[in-house]
C-alpha cells in the first residue's frame, strides 16, 4: 500500500522551546514541519547598557508575552501592589511560573480583549505596558481612551534572524502545503526573506495555493493587506489550535 505524502507545514516561531514545541506538535499531527524562525529576541537596554524592566510605580501592569515575563523576572522586577494583567493564558502561565500573581486574564486573548476587560477599571489609573517594540497600538490607544495614564516600556526588540527564508523558497517552488503565521511581524519578515532571495511574488503565489493560517485578526489583516489569502483564523489566539485547524484544513487538498 502506497504511503500518503506528509503535509509540509511552515512554522515561524522564535528558535527556542516554542519552535521545538511547534515541530513536535506538527509531527504529532502527521505533518512534515518546516521550522523557519522569523523572529529573534534582542533584549532592550538603557543608556548605560543595563537591561530595562517594567516600572514599579504603576497601578496596573500589562505583560503581553512569555518573553517579556522572562526578561522582567531576570532583572528581578517586582510589581508591588500593582494589578498584574496578562494578555492571554500562555503569558499568565509564564508569570505564575516566575512566581508572580496574576490578577487579570481577558476571555479574548488579544489587545482588544484586554482593553475590554480593563475598560471600567483604569480611569485615572497609571498603567504600565511592558512588551516588544512591535506591540499593537490597539492596546495603548484603547487604555488611554478608557481614561488611563499609559506608559510603555520596550523590554525587547524583534528582528529577523540571519538565514531565514527556507519556507519562502519552498512556497515559491510550490512545495509548501501550509504556513502558520503567529504575528503580523512574521508575515512581514517572511516577505522580507522572500524578497531577499528574489522570490517574493512567487512565494506569495505559492502561499495562495497552500493553506495559510493566522493566529488572530490583526495577523490576518496584515497578511491579506500584503496579498496573502488567509484560510484559517482560530477562534482563540492559541498556536496549538492554529496548527490543528490548519493541518485539518490542508489535508483534503494535499497535493500528491
Amino acid at each position: 500500500m502506497r504511503e500518503e505524502p506528509r503535509l509540509r507545514v511552515a512554522a515561524f516561531r522564535p528558535d527556542d522551546e516554542r519552535l521545538a514545541d511547534a515541530v513536535e506538535l506538527l509531527e504529532s499531527l502527521g505533518a512534515d514541519p518546516v521550522p523557519d524562525p522569523m523572529l529573534a529576541i534582542e533584549p532592550a537596554t538603557d543608556d548605560g547598557g543595563e537591561p530595562v524592566a517594567p516600572r514599579t510605580d504603576a497601578d496596573f501592569v500589562v505583560l503581553t508575552s512569555k518573553t517579556g515575563v522572562e526578561l522582567a523576572a531576570d532583572v528581578g522586577w517586582e510589581p508591588g501592589a500593582a494589578t498584574v494583567c496578562a494578555i492571554g493564558e500562555p503569558t499568565a502561565d509564564a508569570l505564575r511560573e516566575a512566581g508572580y500573581a496574576v490578577d487579570v486574564v481577558p476571555e479574548e486573548y488579544s489587545s482588544t480583549g484586554l482593553v475590554a476587560a480593563l475598560d471600567d477599571e483604569v480611569a485615572g489609573a497609571r498603567v504600565e505596558v511592558a512588551r516588544s517594540d512591535h506591540g499593537s497600538a490597539v492596546l495603548t490607544d484603547g487604555l488611554e481612551a478608557a481614561g488611563a495614564y499609559v506608559h510603555e516600556t520596550v523590554l525587547y526588540r524583534l528582528v529577523r534572524p540571519d538565514g531565514s527564508g527556507e519556507s519562502a523558497d519552498l512556497a515559491a517552488a510550490g512545495d509548501l502545503d501550509a504556513a502558520l503565521f503567529t504575528s503580523s511581524l512574521t508575515v512581514e519578515h517572511f516577505l522580507d526573506a522572500a524578497a531577499e532571495r528574489g522570490v517574493r511574488d512567487e512565494a506569495v503565489s505559492g502561499l495562495n495555493e497552500a493553506t495559510v493560517g493566522a493566529i488572530g485578526e490583526p495577523t490576518r489583516e496584515t497578511a491579506e493587506g500584503l496579498g496573502i489569502v488567509v484560510d484559517v483564523v482560530p477562534e482563540r489566539a492559541d498556536f496549538e489550535e492554529l496548527a490543528c485547524e490548519v493541518v485539518e484544513a490542508a489535508a483534503p487538498t494535499h497535493r500528491e
